[in-house]
């Protein structure tokens, strides 16, 4: 299964980039030998004079590839210079977890990848210029080479312009929160339906130890772990949730119905921190953290935590009907076949903390704030199915009583009081 693979390489910065200097090494091969190629055709058929004017036009290109060649790695270092600086910024002002927006970005990969690329093939091309202009004598004249390097270069211009939007757009919260937002609802479009209790599965026969170092449980490898149950006949359940911390001793996986085979701890993916691959809770994690840090009294910005709090309401009411519990992975095609993997995943109760339990406790310092919370109650209260109410009217409550309590004035109370979807207009 290659799913796990490419959400790690994703949280690399150096795949892209050696990837695509590879690649370039390889069509400048491919372009120099075709240029050599072309001249030994004309040689042969005494079209020296249109080797003589290719060997020109290449020698004119040469001023623009050896001023590409010398200025493209200051123009690297400069740009992500500055571009370290803003996230260094952006980290500071909502929350550390965001550099992974910048470490997952398409763009700044691709950027930093052609750019490295431009660089190195600018290097290549050099090495293939002769000294000999004779047209008799010539064996190869760079002229695809030349060409391509011209294109690179456009290439390059145009992902900067990109790239200096994408570096902007991550200095706004609103950006900022709405990729987190993006990335949950992803997140929540894979993840299986609970279908109710599944039934006993039978006494535990064995546990799986973690082995590796401590760390954050990142994500399991579920393709390769149905794979090796269906095989042994047995039903392995996922000790610890996705996000939990695991250290070296710590049973990650009970096994049902047989003795635990061999080489089942290396489904297991442990680092150190979350992602979004497999980790329902988050993105309501990040949110949470990036609204906290607006309520404190150094940044004091409730405008921001009331975004939040937006995405926050949005993400738990597409959850409002929704079955959570335990999801069971089968296997056959289709949801077909018998349960082989069960793994918990955070419930409704789990999730409404998650979201609302810290920003509940700031809220009081701003009527903004608690005025777009009890909005928010109330809108998932109209949503969600009677069984559900109760962990959002427990926090309901506890914020009307916090409220009463650190506002002195009866007027200033009921306003703060009031649900209003915008907080204050």
């Amino acid at each position: 299964m290659l799913s796990p693979l490419r959400e790690h390489l994703r949280d690399t910065f150096w795949f892209a980039p050696v990837a695509a200097m590879v690649v370039v090494f390889g069509v400048w091969w491919a372009c120099a030998g075709l240029d050599q190629k072309i001249v030994e055709s004309l040689q042969e058929d005494g079209e020296y004079e249109a080797v003589a004017d290719l060997v020109a036009i290449a020698r004119d290109a040469q001023t623009v590839v050896t001023t590409v060649s010398s200025a493209m790695m200051t123009f690297i270092g400069v740009v992500f210079s500055i571009s370290l600086v803003a996230v260094q910024m952006a980290s500071g002002q909502f929350s550390p977890r965001v550099v992974r927006i910048f470490v997952r970005s398409r763009i700044t990969k691709a950027t930093l990848a052609v750019f490295l690329s431009t660089f190195l093939l600018s290097l290549l091309v050099l090495t293939s210029y002769e000294s000999d202009t004779d047209p008799r004598l010539v064996t190869s004249v760079p002229l695809l080479q030349s060409i391509l390097t011209l294109l690179m270069v456009g290439l390059s211009l145009l992902l900067f312009v990109a790239y200096v939007n994408a570096m902007l757009r991550l200095m706004r919260v609103s950006h900022v929160v709405d990729r987190i937002t993006q990335e949950s609802f992803r997140v929540l479009m894979k993840t299986p339906w609970y279908e109710g209790e599944g039934g006993d599965l039978g006494p535990v026969t064995g546990h799986v130890v973690h082995r590796g170092r401590a760390g954050v449980l990142r994500d399991v490898n579920v393709a390769r772990l149905v794979r090796a149950a269906r095989r042994h006949g047995l039903v392995l359940r996922l000790l610890p949730r996705i996000g939990d911390f695991v250290v070296p001793g710590t049973p990650i996986l009970a096994v049902h119905g047989g003795e635990a085979p061999r080489g089942l701890a290396s489904s297991v993916s442990v680092g150190i921190e979350r992602t979004f691959h497999q980790d329902l809770g988050f993105g309501l994690r990040q949110l949470a953290d990036i609204g906290l840090r607006a309520l404190s009294p150094a940044v004091n910005d409730p405008t921001t935590a009331v975004q939040c709090l937006d995405r926050i309401t949005q993400f738990l009411a597409a959850l409002a009907r929704r079955p959570l519990g335990a999801v069971a992975y089968r296997d056959g095609r289709g949801g077909a076949g018998a349960v082989r993997l069960v793994q918990d995943v955070p419930g409704w109760t789990d999730l409404v903390d998650l979201g609302f339990a810290e920003l509940r406790a700031c809220a009081t310092a701003s009527p903004q704030v608690s005025r777009r919370m009890l909005a928010g109650f109330d809108d998932l209260l109209s949503l969600v199915p009677e069984q559900r109410r109760a962990p959002l009217l427990r926090h309901r409550a506890l914020l009307v009583e916090l409220v009463e309590r650190a506002v002195p004035l009866a007027a200033d109370r009921d306003f703060a009081l009031e649900a209003d979807r915008q907080g204050i207009g």
